[in-house]
Order: C-alpha cells, then structure tokens, then sequence
C-alpha cells in the first residue's frame, strides 16, 4: 500500500506541475517576433549574389533602436527572437577571428545554425568588434525597457566543423577536448568518428554558381572525419546534408541500436547546461532550441528544469515535427512550447494557395487531435527562415491570401503566434542571393538587403514612409490582429466551439467561437478565391449563458451588425478574407 501511494503522490505532483506550468504560461499570449539582426537592420541594397560583407552590406545590433522595437511591439510583440546571435562560422574575418575554411561554410555570411563559439557573438553584428558582448547586451537592455523580451537560438545537437571556442570561461573544456579520436563511439566522447577515414567535402552543387575565390580556397583536412550533424555516420556526406556541422554526442550510440549511457552524466550536458545559463546570466528569457527531437528527451527532462533553476520564468520553445512525440516532449521533456508546422501550418499552406486537396477540416483536425491537453502549447506561424515568403512565387504571390490563414494561426488556440520579420509588408524572398539560390525564403547564408523591409525601415526611422499604399494597409491589418489576439481572454484561455458555416460540401470556409464568461468571439475563415461566404449563424445556448445577442462587431474592419433576432447572427464573408466578431 505504500508504494502504491509513493507512486501515486509522484504522478500527481509531475502532472500539477505540468499544469500549473500551462496556467502560468497561458496568464497572458505570447506574441513572437522573429528577426535575423544581420538582416533586420542592413540598409544597403547593392545585393550582389555571394557579394561580401564590403559590398552587400550587414545589419548590427546597434541598428535595433528603441524607434525599430516600438515598430515591433506595434505588432502585439511580448517576446522578440533574435535568431543569428551566437558567433557561427563565416567568411568573413576579423583580428584575432580568422575566417573558417569555405569548403564548410554556406555561403558567405554563414549558417546562424553551424556555431562556432557558444559563448560568443557573431562579430558581423557589432559596430566595434572587441565591444561584440557589450552591444548585444545594451540591445536586450533595450528591448527590457520597452517591456518586451528576449529569446535566442539554442543549437544542442551539432556545432561547426572548426568549433573553437576562444571566449570560454576559464576552467571549461572545449567540445571534443580529451576525445579518443580511434573510437566511433564513447560515452567520454563529445563527439561520434568516423576511424581511419578522412572527411570528404562534398562537391558543391552545378547549380550555386559559387564563386571561383571559394572553390579554390586550400582544403579543408578533418581525420579522423567526425560523424554529420544530420546524423551522417560516414567520412563522405553528400551536399544535401549538414555537411557543414558536426554530430554532438549525448551518450547515444546511434549505430548500435541507440544505447544509452546516461549514467555518469555525459560531459555534453553538462556543457550545454553551462551554455544556457551563461545566457540566461546575460538577461535571455527564453531559448527557441533547433531540432529539439534529435536530441534525447532525457536530457530535456534534465536541463529544463536545471536551468529554470536560475531563472524560473524562462521560456523553452523546442523545434519538433513529430506529432507523436509532442505529448511526451511537453510533459517528460518540459519544454514549455513546440512548433506547429506539421500541423496547422502545412494544412493552412494548402488553403493558402488554393491547391486541389485544401480542405478546412484540417484545422478541425488540429484543434480535435489537440484536445488532449498541448494545444495552447503549440507556436503557431507562416513564415519562419526555414519556409517559403507568402508572398513568393513560389507560395501564394501575394501576400494578402494569407490573411485568412494568419487570422487562424493567431486565434486557433492560446498558445504563441510568431511574425517574420518583412511578413508584415509582404517581402517576396525574391533573388538568388547566394548559398540557397532562387528558393523563395530569405537567406540565413549570406549577406544581403531584405527590399519591402527596408522601406518599412526607412533609413532607419523605422516608420513605413516608403512603403505602398497596400503595404501599409497589409501592416496595419497585422497590427490590428495581431494587438486584438494577443489581448484578447477568449483567445488566450477560451473554450472553442466549431460553427458549421459554408455547407457541408464546402472546404473553404470554416467558422468557430472561443469564448469565456467575459467574451464571446465569431472567428469566420472564407478561403475560397471567387464565393462569398453567406450564412446564418445561431449562438448555442450553452454559449449565450442567457446573456442574449444584442450587436456584433468585427475586431478587424469596425463593421457592426444591429439588425440580429433569435441570437442569430447574419455573415458575409468576402473570398479570401475573415471576420473576428465580438458578440
């Protein structure tokens, strides 16, 4: 009998924990606003493909002003993600920062995600490079006292091929320091090899039209060849995987059926611990950590908590595509969101361009499967840096199809809603800028001007002067969206109610209530691009709480709607647009 109640006091304090967490969480919506510094701020618009930092140009801390980050609160904003911070290899060089071998470096700038120092700052971002740390630590400042906070990248599962780490604090080894390079695998190892075998660079693709500096550049020797971030385990890694990185190794031996070896803890964990907390020290309020589920879940389960130790309030948003693992990264891995792409966002994409298969009950699937409990933990989005622009050819060509799809990415559920720098004025991703070619995104690789931005940017005024007349309307519709979701109760803890609207044969259009006692919200979504939606909605009487519907009134355009009998409320919903309707 007593085992059994130890066992059953444990389970319910892990799961009061695990709720007492999402009713911390969910007091207020998180409203993210990813940028890439050394875009964000960049006024230069030479763009030259593969051009240099001399000519194509890079945005600075320092070029985040207080006028940029009332732009950004603007927009609903709590939590801004500065994504490129930490110091990743790169082509360019600096005193005492020699320039990495380019035969493992993308493009010039270089990946945010191929770090090379975890305790330092990329130096393309300071004005004065010996001062790097102080300017991004005036920035968080900054952006503390504008009440807005501060996340950065946390990359746990892989480092850059010529990681070295010169701004360490005293006493900490680097990774791979005390390695026994003649094993493949060792639990001491941070690192899996690849014995007796080279690196071999992978040829660069026909393709790239990388530039002739760069191929001939000296080779770059790695023996014995470590293992691929993406989980490569060979010397020869093709030029579609991360050949640029390199696999951490987390006491996992991933050739021999994933044994574990988690006891004595692996010198990795605590290394990365170490790494959070030097962030968290510097004033960061949360991590976004890339590719989350390529690391074990034991170790989440581990340093979560560790480093919520310093500072309780931090957010964990973990990079994850596996539904069915999301439950047990939530709750056994505590992390506090996770991304929502293989969910909503692939299934909005489909409405948003119209494509045979679009069918709105996939958002009925998403918000029926997450019912369980983690819905309000998913971060919902259209774009981030891995994902075609909106408005590229590519995607949809324009960026006002996508306001539909925005409107239930930012009402579905109370769990954050992320903004991509430019998404706001419609910026294309239009050019081939280097490293990814023509691929309708932005490039995180090299150094380039972002054009719509910049005229939002202004010279750095930051006030839209130079924007069109469509620009600004499609920024102010963000700005009222995005300012109402983010202050809204129904939709930051509401219950939802599906509203069938449209018909039954009609996949394009899709209606729900969030609502508590305080507020009651019509959310209408009309994907279709050539019919109005025309329909006659009656509130359910578990809803109306005999407080009976008297007006309506869209949260988006001011339209009010008088003329309502029988709790029943009229709609028009004009194709590819949507309607927010305080009752």
């Amino acid at each position: 009998m007593k085992s059994r109640y130890w066992i059953l006091t444990v389970v319910f304090l892990l799961f009061s924990g695990f709720i007492n967490r999402i009713m911390a969480q969910n007091d207020k919506k998180i409203m993210i606003y990813q940028l890439l510094p050394r875009l964000f701020g960049n006024r230069q618009q030479s763009n030259i493909p593969y051009g240099t930092i001399e000519q194509n140009g890079t945005g600075k801390f320092n070029d985040i002003t207080n006028q940029a980050l009332d732009g950004i609160k603007e927009l609903g904003t709590t939590h801004v993600w500065f994504t490129g911070v930490i110091s990743h290899a790169t082509l360019t060089p600096y005193a005492g920062l020699p320039a990495n071998n380019a035969k493992v470096v993308k493009g010039r700038a270089g990946s945010p995600y191929a770090i090379r120092d975890y305790y330092d700052v990329d130096p393309d971002l300071s004005v004065h490079v010996n001062q790097r740390m102080a300017e991004f630590e005036a920035l968080i400042q900054r952006t503390h006292a504008k009440g807005l906070k501060v996340i950065i990248d946390f990359v746990p599962n892989h480092v850059a091929r010529q990681y070295q780490s010169k701004m360490k604090p005293v006493g900490v080894k680097d990774f791979g320091e005390g390695d026994d390079v003649h094993l493949a695998f060792s639990p001491a190892n941070d690192y899996y090899y690849v014995p007796g075998k080279d690196f071999i660079v992978p040829a660069p693709k026909s393709d790239q039209q990388t530039p002739l500096s760069v191929l001939q550049q000296e080779n770059y020797v790695e023996s014995p060849a470590k293992a691929t971030g993406n989980n490569v385990f060979s010397e020869r890694p093709s030029v579609d995987d991360w050949y640029e990185t390199i696999k951490l190794n987390y006491g996992v031996d991933q050739q021999n059926g994933a044994k574990q070896y988690f006891n004595p803890t692996p010198a990795v964990w605590t290394k990365m611990r170490d790494i959070l907390v030097y962030w968290t020290n510097k004033g960061v309020d949360g991590f976004r950590c890339d590719m989350a589920e390529m690391v074990p879940l034991a170790f989440w389960q581990w340093v979560i908590p560790e480093v919520k130790k310093v500072k309780p309030e931090l957010i964990f948003i973990g990079e994850a595509y596996d539904p069915g693992t999301y439950q047990s990264f939530l709750t056994t891995g505590k992390f506090d969101y996770l991304y929502d792409k293989v969910g909503l966002y692939d299934g909005l994409k489909k409405l948003i361009r119209s494509e045979d298969n679009a069918d709105v009950n996939d958002i009925r699937k998403v918000w029926q499967q997450e019912s369980a409990g983690f819905g309000d933990h998913m971060l919902r989005f259209l774009e981030n840096h891995d994902e075609e622009r909106i408005a590229s050819a590519g995607f949809a060509g324009q960026a006002e199809l996508a306001l539909p799809a925005m409107v239930v990415s930012a009402t579905l559920s109370g769990g954050p809603v992320m903004t991509y720098f430019g998404q706001e004025v419609g910026e294309p991703g239009r050019g081939a800028e280097g490293f990814g070619g023509e691929d309708n995104r932005t490039t995180i690789f090299d150094y380039w001007g972002i054009p719509e931005h910049q005229k939002w940017m202004n010279g750095g005024a930051f006030d839209g002067a130079n924007l069109g007349a469509e620009q600004k309307e499609l920024r102010n519709y963000y700005v009222k969206l995005l300012q109402f979701a983010g202050a809204s109760e129904a939709i930051a803890k509401g219950e939802l109610w599906e509203i069938p609207v449209g018909g039954n044969m009609n996949k394009r259009m899709y209606g729900y209530i969030r609502y508590t006692a305080n507020q009651r919200l019509l959310i209408l979504v009309n994907f279709d691009r050539h019919y109005r939606m025309e329909s006659q909605v009656q509130i359910p009487a578990q809803i109306l709480q005999n407080k009976p519907v008297k007006m309506a009134q869209d949260q988006l355009s001011g339209l009010k709607l008088n003329d309502i009998n029988d709790n029943t409320i009229p709609v028009w919903v004009m194709p590819m647009s949507a309607q927010i309707l305080a009752f």
